[in-house]
């Protein structure tokens, strides 16, 4: 697996990360055993780059990983996040930037992760309460404190990074980005390309239904986060299972999976993006891995370009009180 660096800080990664999210919540049920096993595969196959936050489960998938790792610590680049407050019940508290959160959420990850630092720490999302020098300036202490190496921020506006980048350098930015959420090519992107900032995308396979696997919004589990989901409900669903059909006779001429050819198409974006996929089972995380080394020829890319341009997917990416804190 190839590295690329996130931010001019020193920070590489594996071109692809993991994403740990669904091993604890909103994807369904998970088995702890299988999921330590696919983290495991990750590493042997050349990803390092773990991404987890304290809110999923919430606070038992930061356990999960700091399990999995506690024998091979030097072999992972680990990342987490705080911000999104959650109870330990499983309440959504709100979202929090202040300082004094900043540093206990820091050491409760530190705890839960098993480790003595954290390699890159996001603010998960932006609190629009605190000013946002403030947070960093915090986040900043971590760095020199060396309980933080890189800082990165979540779902934050070109102005908020600024800002933030102003304080202390910001290696990673991290959004939503695939075939179907293609919203940070206008002004995200070009941000954090003009500072220097890396890119990591998540839900490059749109929270797997870019797989092809999902026909029918019954093929979800109850419990799953999905069935919630306006680009996952009613006609929302049907339209954009027909941008799935258009990907899927693509990747079938050129014989790989429909999730691969998602996955190498963000690659491509750009050698400052960095996808992370998330997987529960070691057969999927290997396909993932495989698209690392697909190529897409420039007839391919503007045909994708064609199949699935800026907007084209029906419903928004969160429900209403969702979209309300992405972007700020």
């Amino acid at each position: 697996m190839e590295q690329r660096a996130l931010g001019k800080q020193g920070l590489k990664v594996s071109a692809q990360g993991l994403g740990c999210m669904g091993m604890s919540e909103f994807y369904g049920s998970g088995d702890e055993k299988e999921s330590i096993s696919v983290i495991h595969r990750a590493l042997e196959l050349g990803v390092n780059f773990l991404d987890t936050a304290d809110m999923y489960g919430p606070f038992t998938n930061e356990k999960l990983v700091g399990k999995a790792i506690a024998d091979r610590r030097d072999q992972v680049i680990l990342a987490t996040k705080f911000g999104n407050v959650r109870g330990e019940d499983g309440s959504f508290l709100g979202i929090s930037g202040k300082p004094d959160y900043v540093r206990k959420a820091c050491d409760a990850s530190l705890k839960r992760l098993g480790v003595d630092h954290i390699d890159l720490y996001y603010q998960h999302r932006v609190d629009t309460s605190v000013p946002i020098e403030d947070t960093v300036g915090a986040m900043a202490e971590l760095v020199k404190q060396g309980k933080v190496r890189y800082l990165g921020l979540s779902e934050a506006a070109p102005d908020t990074i600024r800002r933030a980048h102003k304080v202390h350098p910001i290696s990673a930015l991290q959004t939503e980005y695939s075939l179907w959420s293609r919203e940070p090519e206008d002004e995200i992107l070009p941000t954090v390309r003009e500072l220097g900032i890396g890119f990591v995308a998540y839900s490059p396979l749109g929270r797997g239904f870019l797989t092809g696997r999902y026909r029918r919004p019954e093929d979800f589990a109850p419990n799953d986060y999905r069935r919630n989901s306006p680009r996952f409900q009613g006609d929302n669903f049907t339209k954009n299972l027909q941008l799935v059909e258009k990907i899927n006779e693509l990747s079938a001429r050129k014989k790989v999976k429909a999730s691969q050819l998602a996955i190498a198409w963000v690659m491509a974006r750009g050698e400052d993006i960095v996808p992370i996929p998330g997987t529960k089972q070691v057969k999927y995380l290997k396909e993932n891995i495989a698209a690392a080394n697909i190529r897409l020829s420039p007839e391919e890319l503007r045909e994708l370009d064609a199949i699935a341009p800026k907007g084209v997917a029906a419903g928004t990416r969160y429900p209403e009180a969702s979209m309300k804190s992405v972007n700020r």
